[in-house]
């Protein structure tokens, strides 16, 4: 499954340019995650002036959220030439965030190997409800 991933999200590479202003631009990363129910869902990266922009991650998420699935069992992120990525911090906390159980999702960080968010993000931003400790 991290091959097929790999090959969704760098099929969605391809970055272009904004004609508003010259850092603007999109595509530079892609993503692919796959939830539990089996389906894949893709985003890329957008690139804005103020860092308005958004994450690759974020994309493939809010695509998965429009189907109303949360769960997320494996993710990757690629940059453009095919090096895999590792999700930031603002994006780990959004895996989490939507879904507690997305503690145990495999994060794809080479062609070889991958880690649960579980060991990226020991130490969530929240904790869970009515317990003294973290997710």
């Amino acid at each position: 499954m991290k091959s097929k991933l790999i090959a969704e999200a760098s099929k969605v590479i391809g970055p272009f340019q904004f004609d508003t202003y010259p850092t603007n631009y999109a595509g530079k990363v892609g993503a692919a995650l796959i939830t539990d129910r089996g389906n894949i869902y893709t985003g890329i990266s957008v690139n804005l002036a103020c860092n308005v922009g958004s994450c690759a991650e974020h994309a493939a998420i809010v695509d998965m959220l429009k189907m109303r699935e949360t769960k997320i069992a494996m993710i990757v992120s690629v940059y453009e030439g095919g090096k895999i990525i590792v999700p930031c911090g603002r994006c780990r906390e959004m895996i989490i965030q939507i879904d507690s159980q997305n503690k145990n999702t495999l994060v794809i960080v080479d062609t070889e190997k991958t880690i649960p968010l579980s060991e990226l993000l020991p130490c969530p931003w929240y904790f869970e409800q009515n317990e003294d400790k973290h997710i």
